[in-house]
């Protein structure tokens, strides 16, 4: 114990604040690359180097979630992005909260925020377009387009566009969640 009273770090993890369920070489490689090459440098938690965050500052996430922490996630967050906490995110998946300007590609057009909810998952090569709100549990199948909001959670959806495809059970969800906590 030290005198502040917090356990000494066990481990070199522990010690440099890195995620357990991560390798030390996924966090030496997030050194160098957001650190010495500035690729992606106004990230505050560790991302893959694959990955692209335009933004970073827009975003707001919950607890345990480490948007960009797949390879070649690409996160345009220009009107901003929350996730809530618990929320994962497979390879490949794109968040996009901005389109350009129809005449003027240099120039994003203003839009709603996306807004995900607690204890999601999306799928490998989602697309998660501006203005989408996901609620609670929403697990998105990979490859889906979703392009419209699908506020109530409790579901599964896939395709393009993204449709309900099945609903989750709310009170065996909403028990895991209490226990998570």
């Amino acid at each position: 114990m030290s005198i502040e009273g917090k356990e000494k770090p066990s481990n070199i993890k522990e010690l440099f604040g890195m995620r357990r369920e991560m390798s030390i070489g996924f966090h030496i490689t997030d050194f160098v690359f957001r650190k010495i090459f500035r690729q992606n440098s106004g990230v505050k938690w560790a991302i893959h180097f694959t990955s692209t965050i335009h933004s970073p500052e827009k975003i707001i996430k919950g607890k345990g979630v480490f948007p960009g922490d797949s390879p070649g996630m690409y996160i345009n967050a220009i009107n901003g992005i929350t996730i809530g906490d618990y929320s994962n995110f497979g390879p490949n998946v794109g968040l996009i909260s901005a389109n350009h300007d129809f005449v003027d590609n240099d120039a994003h057009v203003a839009d709603l925020p996306i807004e995900i909810g607690r204890f999601c998952w999306v799928g490998m090569g989602a697309v998660i377009l501006p203005g989408v709100k996901l609620g609670d549990f929403t697990i998105v199948g990979a490859g889906a387009i979703v392009n419209k909001s699908f506020p109530d959670g409790y579901c599964v959806i896939a395709g393009n566009p993204a449709r309900i495809n099945k609903y989750l059970n709310k009170e065996e969800c909403d028990a895991f969640a209490r226990e998570k906590r």
